[in-house]
């Protein structure tokens, strides 16, 4: 059994909804940010990084999102979440991955976590001005040059789906209108009507 650390609206969804589509046995922990369980001794000594996701398995703890997906594909190759016999295409969705995880993830935290790279309050305020930019930017990189159609892949579902749906739920907050991007919404739309989608944002609303 699997043990998984979440908090609703965070990057943990791709994670969640992995696990879903994988069906694997698994239990869901929510975390309260609000309390601040997530830096909590407890849950500090399953991630001493005090985030999520965060996934226990019988190896060990796992974290960080590309790990996560990564590690769920390969466990659950029946559930076809990514090319493992493709050496190409697999890369080819490790490395969307690393971009969500390093750059679109990274442009949306400078607006609520400035603070993480500065303590200049005037930094901290003007970081949170770019982040409609930098994410539309982003968009724009991904709408043109990387999502191939249907799925980010191609013909080919991944989890590359799973983690893009889960970011461009943030571009509304981000102030970015999706639809600047058409075969982004289109994705976000067929997304929302999966049915493991509905059961997952069901149990992180319950």
């Amino acid at each position: 059994m699997l043990t998984f650390y979440y908090a609703p609206g965070t990057c943990a969804l791709a994670t969640h909804l992995a696990l879903e589509y994988a069906g694997t046995p698994y239990e869901a922990v929510r975390l309260n940010f609000k309390e601040q369980q997530q830096r909590s001794p407890e849950y500090l000594r399953i991630n001493p990084k005090g985030r999520v996701p965060a996934l226990v398995t019988p190896q060990g703890v796992l974290t960080e999102t590309p790990a996560l997906l990564q590690y769920i594909a390969q466990t659950q190759p029946e559930a076809k979440l990514a090319p493992l016999d493709d050496p190409f295409q697999l890369a080819k969705m490790n490395a969307f991955n690393s971009y969500l995880c390093s750059t679109v993830h990274v442009a949306h935290a400078h607006g609520a976590r400035g603070y993480r790279w500065t303590d200049d309050p005037q930094a901290i305020e003007s970081m949170k001005k770019k982040v409609p930019q930098t994410m539309a930017d982003s968009f724009e990189l991904i709408e043109t040059q990387m999502f191939e159609g249907p799925w980010v892949l191609g013909e080919r579902f991944s989890t590359s789906d799973l983690y893009l749906y889960t970011l461009t739920r943030w571009l509304q907050g981000d102030q970015v209108d999706v639809q600047r991007f058409p075969k982004v919404a289109e994705h976000l739309a067929r997304m929302d009507a999966q049915p493991q989608v509905q059961k997952v944002l069901a149990a992180q609303r319950a």
